[in-house]
Protein backbone atom coordinates (compact mmCIF):
# COMPACT_ATOMS: atom_id res chain seq x y z
CA UNK A 1 0.00 0.00 0.00
CA UNK A 2 0.93 3.39 -0.72
CA UNK A 3 2.25 6.09 1.48
CA UNK A 4 -0.48 8.91 2.30
CA UNK A 5 -3.15 9.89 4.36
CA UNK A 6 -6.39 7.13 5.13
CA UNK A 7 -8.12 9.83 3.61
CA UNK A 8 -6.16 9.87 -0.17
CA UNK A 9 -6.09 6.08 0.25
CA UNK A 10 -9.56 5.68 0.63
CA UNK A 11 -10.57 8.13 -2.11
CA UNK A 12 -7.98 6.23 -4.40
CA UNK A 13 -9.67 3.12 -3.78
CA UNK A 14 -12.95 4.83 -4.51
CA UNK A 15 -11.95 6.15 -7.90
CA UNK A 16 -10.93 2.67 -8.65
CA UNK A 17 -14.33 0.90 -7.50
CA UNK A 18 -16.07 3.79 -9.95
CA UNK A 19 -14.28 3.66 -13.10
CA UNK A 20 -14.75 -0.17 -12.38
CA UNK A 21 -18.64 0.63 -12.22
CA UNK A 22 -18.79 2.49 -14.73
CA UNK A 23 -17.71 0.25 -17.20
CA UNK A 24 -20.20 -2.19 -15.88
CA UNK A 25 -22.56 -0.30 -17.30
CA UNK A 26 -21.50 -0.47 -20.52
CA UNK A 27 -19.02 -3.32 -20.51
CA UNK A 28 -18.90 -7.16 -19.59
CA UNK A 29 -17.23 -8.76 -16.94
CA UNK A 30 -15.04 -10.73 -19.01
CA UNK A 31 -13.93 -7.56 -21.02
CA UNK A 32 -13.09 -5.23 -18.33
CA UNK A 33 -9.51 -5.50 -17.46
CA UNK A 34 -7.24 -3.33 -15.66
CA UNK A 35 -5.84 -1.45 -17.81
CA UNK A 36 -9.18 -0.33 -19.30
CA UNK A 37 -10.15 0.82 -15.56
CA UNK A 38 -6.67 2.61 -15.48
CA UNK A 39 -7.78 4.56 -18.80
CA UNK A 40 -10.93 6.14 -16.88
CA UNK A 41 -8.99 7.11 -13.42
CA UNK A 42 -6.49 9.88 -12.59
CA UNK A 43 -3.62 7.81 -12.11
CA UNK A 44 -1.75 5.23 -13.90
CA UNK A 45 -2.99 1.56 -14.50
CA UNK A 46 0.20 0.11 -12.53
CA UNK A 47 -0.44 2.89 -9.64
CA UNK A 48 -3.93 0.79 -9.45
CA UNK A 49 -2.11 -2.60 -8.30
CA UNK A 50 -1.10 -0.14 -4.86
CA UNK A 51 -4.80 -1.06 -4.08
CA UNK A 52 -5.77 -3.59 -5.91
CA UNK A 53 -3.66 -6.53 -7.53
CA UNK A 54 -6.94 -8.34 -9.86
CA UNK A 55 -9.70 -7.12 -11.28
CA UNK A 56 -11.55 -9.61 -9.58
CA UNK A 57 -10.63 -7.85 -5.80
CA UNK A 58 -12.02 -4.10 -7.84
CA UNK A 59 -15.41 -6.13 -8.06
CA UNK A 60 -15.82 -7.87 -4.98
CA UNK A 61 -14.92 -4.42 -3.45
CA UNK A 62 -17.82 -2.99 -5.53
CA UNK A 63 -19.95 -6.16 -4.38
CA UNK A 64 -18.73 -5.21 -1.20
CA UNK A 65 -20.12 -1.66 -1.36
CA UNK A 66 -23.19 -2.27 -2.54
CA UNK A 67 -24.02 -4.58 -0.10
CA UNK A 68 -23.11 -2.28 2.55
CA UNK A 69 -25.63 0.15 0.44
CA UNK A 70 -28.37 -2.46 0.64
CA UNK A 71 -27.72 -2.83 4.82
CA UNK A 72 -28.27 0.80 5.11
CA UNK A 73 -31.56 0.80 3.54
CA UNK A 74 -32.71 -2.20 5.32
CA UNK A 75 -31.64 -0.98 8.51
CA UNK A 76 -33.25 2.66 8.45
CA UNK A 77 -36.81 1.03 7.35
CA UNK A 78 -36.22 -1.59 10.82
CA UNK A 79 -35.05 1.23 12.92
CA UNK A 80 -38.39 3.38 12.37
CA UNK A 81 -40.91 0.65 11.79
CA UNK A 82 -42.39 -0.60 14.62
CA UNK A 83 -44.52 -3.54 13.00
CA UNK A 84 -44.87 -5.14 9.56
CA UNK A 85 -47.78 -7.59 8.28
CA UNK A 86 -45.65 -10.37 6.37
CA UNK A 87 -47.07 -8.27 3.01
CA UNK A 88 -45.31 -5.58 4.29
CA UNK A 89 -42.15 -7.29 5.31
CA UNK A 90 -42.29 -8.66 1.98
CA UNK A 91 -42.69 -5.44 0.26
CA UNK A 92 -39.96 -3.90 1.96
CA UNK A 93 -37.87 -6.62 0.90
CA UNK A 94 -38.57 -6.38 -2.66
CA UNK A 95 -38.13 -2.79 -2.83
CA UNK A 96 -34.57 -2.86 -1.21
CA UNK A 97 -33.53 -5.29 -4.29
CA UNK A 98 -35.70 -3.35 -6.75
CA UNK A 99 -32.87 -0.29 -6.02
CA UNK A 100 -30.27 -3.10 -6.19
CA UNK A 101 -30.43 -4.31 -9.35
CA UNK A 102 -26.29 -4.01 -9.70
CA UNK A 103 -26.07 -5.49 -6.61
CA UNK A 104 -27.79 -8.58 -8.22
CA UNK A 105 -26.06 -8.28 -10.84
CA UNK A 106 -22.46 -9.04 -9.86
CA UNK A 107 -23.80 -11.38 -7.34
CA UNK A 108 -25.21 -13.54 -9.79
CA UNK A 109 -22.95 -13.47 -12.83
CA UNK A 110 -19.22 -13.10 -10.86
CA UNK A 111 -19.41 -14.20 -7.64
CA UNK A 112 -17.27 -17.26 -7.79
CA UNK A 113 -14.71 -15.77 -9.90
CA UNK A 114 -14.44 -13.13 -7.53
CA UNK A 115 -13.86 -14.92 -5.05
CA UNK A 116 -11.43 -16.99 -6.22
CA UNK A 117 -9.30 -14.31 -7.73
CA UNK A 118 -9.04 -12.22 -4.45
CA UNK A 119 -6.41 -11.87 -1.85
CA UNK A 120 -7.41 -13.66 1.45
CA UNK A 121 -7.56 -9.79 3.35
CA UNK A 122 -10.13 -8.85 0.72
CA UNK A 123 -12.29 -12.23 0.67
CA UNK A 124 -12.50 -11.41 4.48
CA UNK A 125 -13.76 -8.05 4.36
CA UNK A 126 -16.62 -8.80 1.80
CA UNK A 127 -17.62 -11.75 4.20
CA UNK A 128 -17.54 -9.70 7.30
CA UNK A 129 -20.40 -7.37 5.11
CA UNK A 130 -22.16 -10.25 3.86
CA UNK A 131 -22.58 -12.08 7.31
CA UNK A 132 -23.35 -8.48 8.54
CA UNK A 133 -27.11 -8.49 5.91
CA UNK A 134 -27.48 -11.71 6.99
CA UNK A 135 -27.72 -10.30 10.87
CA UNK A 136 -29.43 -7.43 9.22
CA UNK A 137 -32.40 -9.71 7.26
CA UNK A 138 -32.61 -11.54 10.38
CA UNK A 139 -32.96 -8.85 13.21
CA UNK A 140 -36.11 -8.10 11.09
CA UNK A 141 -37.24 -11.36 11.69
CA UNK A 142 -37.07 -11.20 15.13
CA UNK A 143 -38.22 -7.80 15.33
CA UNK A 144 -41.28 -8.37 13.20
CA UNK A 145 -42.05 -12.28 13.52
CA UNK A 146 -41.09 -13.09 17.08
CA UNK A 147 -43.80 -16.18 17.26
CA UNK A 148 -41.91 -17.96 14.59
CA UNK A 149 -39.66 -20.55 15.52
CA UNK A 150 -35.85 -20.32 15.23
CA UNK A 151 -35.84 -23.36 12.52
CA UNK A 152 -38.37 -21.40 10.63
CA UNK A 153 -36.39 -18.16 10.38
CA UNK A 154 -32.93 -20.51 9.73
CA UNK A 155 -35.13 -21.84 6.74
CA UNK A 156 -36.13 -18.38 5.45
CA UNK A 157 -32.13 -17.08 5.86
CA UNK A 158 -30.88 -20.57 3.92
CA UNK A 159 -33.56 -20.05 1.35
CA UNK A 160 -33.76 -16.45 0.84
CA UNK A 161 -29.98 -15.54 0.53
CA UNK A 162 -29.52 -18.44 -2.18
CA UNK A 163 -32.14 -17.42 -3.99
CA UNK A 164 -30.87 -13.69 -4.42
CA UNK A 165 -28.58 -15.31 -6.77
CA UNK A 166 -31.79 -16.61 -9.26
CA UNK A 167 -33.21 -12.75 -9.38
CA UNK A 168 -30.84 -10.86 -12.03
CA UNK A 169 -31.04 -14.08 -14.64
CA UNK A 170 -34.88 -14.36 -14.58
CA UNK A 171 -35.35 -10.77 -14.76
CA UNK A 172 -33.18 -9.54 -17.21
CA UNK A 173 -33.12 -11.36 -20.10
CA UNK A 174 -31.66 -11.13 -23.78
CA UNK A 175 -33.63 -10.60 -26.72
CA UNK A 176 -31.09 -13.77 -27.67
CA UNK A 177 -31.70 -15.71 -24.52
CA UNK A 178 -35.60 -15.14 -25.28
CA UNK A 179 -35.68 -16.36 -28.75
CA UNK A 180 -34.07 -19.57 -27.71
CA UNK A 181 -36.57 -19.89 -25.10
CA UNK A 182 -39.73 -19.49 -27.69
CA UNK A 183 -37.59 -21.75 -29.86
CA UNK A 184 -37.79 -24.70 -27.26
CA UNK A 185 -41.05 -24.23 -25.70
CA UNK A 186 -40.16 -22.55 -22.94
CA UNK A 187 -43.02 -20.53 -21.34
CA UNK A 188 -40.90 -17.48 -19.80
CA UNK A 189 -43.05 -15.84 -17.71
CA UNK A 190 -41.49 -11.88 -17.40
CA UNK A 191 -41.36 -11.12 -13.86
CA UNK A 192 -39.98 -8.11 -12.49
CA UNK A 193 -37.39 -7.88 -8.90
CA UNK A 194 -40.19 -6.37 -6.93
CA UNK A 195 -42.90 -9.31 -8.34
CA UNK A 196 -40.52 -12.21 -7.74
CA UNK A 197 -38.64 -11.10 -4.56
CA UNK A 198 -42.23 -10.24 -2.98
CA UNK A 199 -43.69 -13.77 -3.92
CA UNK A 200 -40.93 -15.62 -2.36
CA UNK A 201 -40.54 -13.79 0.87
CA UNK A 202 -44.39 -14.24 1.22
CA UNK A 203 -44.29 -17.78 0.49
CA UNK A 204 -41.26 -17.96 3.07
CA UNK A 205 -43.17 -16.63 5.57
CA UNK A 206 -46.59 -18.23 4.74
CA UNK A 207 -44.80 -21.66 5.49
Amino acid sequence: MPKGSPELTEARREEIINACEKLYQTMSFKEITIKEIGNVTSFTRTSIYNYFQTKEEIFLALLKREYELWIASLKQTIERTDTMTRDEFADMLAHSLEERAQLLKIMSMNHYDMETGSRPEHLAAFKLVYGESIHTVMSGLDKYFPDLAVSGKQDFIYTFFPFMFGIYPYTFVTEKQRAAMEEAGVNYVFMTIYEITFNCVKRLLNG
